[in-house]
Formats: structure tokens, C-alpha cells, sequence
């Protein structure tokens, strides 16, 4: 099974939540291709209560034998990248967990509830990464539809009537 990896920097977001349950709101807002020199939780603007960071590197990871789902996202309107940032006991309080173009691999870690997920925007360097491995390795695979077979109401009946052996 072919591999493929492309480094991303992310850019996360705070902003005051006006809520009595939480003081800021985080959120992935793009996502660059390469890895930067930056130390991760880098402040790199700030403004009108915002403050924005440089979250850190992820790494993409495509598998060949898994294209079904990149194919998806590549011919979804907005193709997409999910950011996955996840609770920590140091400042800022999160820490990025990964980054992927998979949205089945995205949606596991939204089933935790702990974990923070985030879509954005995938950017024309990711698209011009992934259309070539996508079109190198994808394979359509015929659904097949299981038929179940057909329920005996006869059979069904004589159970309630009293019928059949225990009757």
C-alpha cells in the first residue's frame, strides 16, 4: 500500500465567548502548506478581542488503499481539511492532535467529545498534493445491496395465534 505525506501549518483562532460557561471560543481557521520554523502557540495577530496562533505541524497522511473518502471530499463543493486540537493541561489549554483529509478519520475524533474539530477550507496546494494520489490509486467499488429474504407472515402468525406445537 502506497503512502503519502504532505506537511501543513495550522492557524487557530481565540475569541471571548460571552458565555458564564466558557471565556474563549477556539477555532481552526486555515490551514498552509509546509512546516514552518515557528515555535507551536505562536501568537501571530491580534485584534478586536481575537487573537490568532500559529497551532503547530501536522502531518497529511494518505493511504492508497483508502481513497474513497478523499475522492469524496475532492468532489465536494468546498473540499476540505479537519483540524483536531485536543485538551492539555498547559497553556493555552489545547494541543494540536492532527490534521487530515479524511472525513471519516475526522469524524472518529468528533465522537470522543472532548476532542475540538474543526473543517476548513482545504488550500490549492493540498488540492494539487492529493488530486494525483487520488487519481493514481482510487478504484470504484461497486456497492452491493444485501437482499434479505422475505418474512413468512403465515409463519409469523401461527406464534401469536397459539398454534404449532406449544399451542
Amino acid at each position: 500500500m502506497a503512502t503519502d505525506r504532505m506537511s501543513v501549518a495550522v492557524i487557530v483562532e481565540r475569541r471571548p465567548a460571552g458565555s458564564r460557561w466558557a471565556s474563549h471560543v477556539w477555532r481552526a481557521v486555515e490551514v498552509l502548506p509546509g512546516a514552518p520554523a515557528t515555535p507551536a502557540w505562536t501568537v501571530l495577530a491580534e485584534g478586536g478581542g481575537a487573537t490568532r496562533f500559529f497551532a503547530g505541524v501536522a502531518e497529511l497522511v494518505v493511504h492508497s488503499g483508502e481513497t474513497e473518502p478523499l475522492a469524496h471530499n475532492l468532489g465536494a463543493a468546498v473540499p476540505s481539511v479537519w483540524v483536531v486540537l485536543r485538551r492539555a493541561a498547559t497553556p493555552p489549554g489545547w494541543r494540536l492532535l492532527l490534521a487530515t483529509v479524511d472525513a471519516g478519520e475526522a469524524h472518529a475524533h468528533a465522537d470522543t467529545g472532548d476532542d475540538l474539530v474543526e473543517m476548513v477550507a482545504m488550500p490549492d496546494a493540498v488540492r494539487a498534493w492529493l488530486e494525483p494520489f487520488v487519481a493514481r490509486h482510487h478504484v470504484e467499488r461497486q456497492r452491493h445491496k444485501r437482499r434479505r429474504d422475505r418474512a413468512d407472515p403465515e409463519a409469523l402468525a401461527v406464534g401469536r395465534r397459539g398454534g404449532g406445537e406449544d399451542g
